[in-house]
């Protein structure tokens, strides 16, 4: 190697070494803390804790090499190439309780704000510009948070489902933290909340079937499908879950993020009937169909644990997968209107009251999109 080609490796090397440095450094905080002591004791007595992870009944089933070419099929829609319509939240809006005692406030993705009988529920909250532990990296979102984060009325409960940086999100953690809301979170995840924190009282862990009271409303932790991790070496260190609120009145269902799986029946046998549903549709791909439901296997996913009314979530804020934007909700309400299954679909914003006579719009733009029979989403081990 000549001196001047050694040079420029040199520098090369050197430019790598630092920019990871940078990186690892910048990263470091939001990557979050492992569960240790008393925490890793009880995650160990899980029967969902096997070989010193965290497992599904039915594992994933992934096409690696279909998921290898899946970018090459990417909608050239997935992406608005317009602005998304949100409605945007005055602050004033909460300071009325809602009518029925249920009111449900999308804000994109899966954030969701949920009143439910006097109780103020915040669902996998993130206000951050992207779902990745390094500022400016990563997908962003497609619109700005539809209400400011110190605007948001006072918070009961923050409800976390995993901890992907997707659905747990330091920064908006941080700052929830400073207004005293309880955090209820999966085995381990409670590691993560600490660290950046959230006091150790404020803190509750639930285990699958697990519940804790708060005030009025009980919150159940239910299976899901799915995995965890914020980095590559801690796969699945962490519990993730669904949910069902039940308050005094009314019942809710959270899926979190998940694939289909037969418990599903038994959680609406067990904690169902539901007023209200809130199923992710988005994010799929035919290559990891036990990750992600998909839009038909959230509404089959809905009739499982006996729901009334469906409002699709995981969509409609990051590019985390390649169909188009739209195409979660037009192949959801397809499906829904085949099912004979009501669905909401507020915009980004807009509230809801499920119980009450839905005022159903379609505010999204007319765009190409696949049918489940051009792609389907078919989970496996069903049966």
């Amino acid at each position: 190697m000549s001196v001047n080609r050694r040079k420029v490796f040199t520098i090369t090397v050197s430019f790598v070494v630092v920019a990871l440095g940078v990186a690892t450094a910048i990263a470091w905080r939001p990557l979050g803390h492992r569960a240790e002591g008393a925490r890793r004791d009880r995650m160990r007595l899980s029967p969902q804790w096997q070989a010193n992870r965290f497992v599904n009944p039915q594992p994933l089933v992934n096409d690696i090499v279909g998921g290898l070419f899946a970018i090459s099929e990417t909608s050239p829609v997935s992406v608005p190439p317009q602005v998304v319509p949100v409605e945007r939240i005055a602050s004033d809006r909460f300071t009325t309780a809602p009518t029925s005692g249920l009111r449900v406030t999308w804000m994109g993705h899966s954030t969701t704000l949920l009143e439910i009988d006097g109780t103020r529920v915040l669902i996998d909250p993130i206000w951050s510009a992207r779902p990745t532990p390094i500022p400016g990296i990563g997908p962003g979102r497609w619109y700005a948070p539809v209400i400011a984060l110190d605007s948001l009325p006072p918070i009961d409960i923050v409800l976390i489902s995993h901890d992907h940086y997707d659905h747990l999100d330091m920064p908006t953690v941080v700052a929830l933290a400073k207004t005293g809301a309880r955090f209820v979170a999966p085995l381990g995840v409670g590691a993560h909340l600490a660290y950046w924190g959230v006091r150790a009282d404020r803190i509750t862990e639930l285990d699958w079937w697990d519940s804790t009271r708060i005030g009025t409303l009980t919150v159940h932790s239910t299976p899901a499908r799915h995995a965890a991790g914020r980095m590559l070496i801690d796969y699945d260190a962490t519990l993730w879950s669904g949910y069902a609120l039940v308050g005094a009145v009314h019942r809710a269902y959270y899926s979190g993020d998940t694939g289909l799986f037969p418990a599903m029946r038994e959680i609406g046998e067990r904690l169902g009937p539901f007023d209200c549903t809130l199923i992710e549709v988005g994010q799929y791909h035919r290559a990891w169909p036990d990750w992600h439901i998909g839009p038909e296997q959230a509404v089959d996913a809905h009739v499982l644990v006996r729901g009334r009314v469906l409002l699709p979530v995981h969509w409609g804020l990051f590019r985390l997968a390649y169909h188009g934007w739209t195409e979660p909700i037009e192949r959801v309400t397809a499906a829904a209107a085949l099912r004979g299954v009501t669905v909401a679909t507020p915009r980004p914003g807009e509230s809801v009251e499920p119980t009450l006579p839905l005022r159903t719009t379609r505010w999204w733009p007319v765009l190409p999109w696949e049918t489940a029979a051009q792609h389907p989403i078919v989970s496996t081990q069903m049966r």
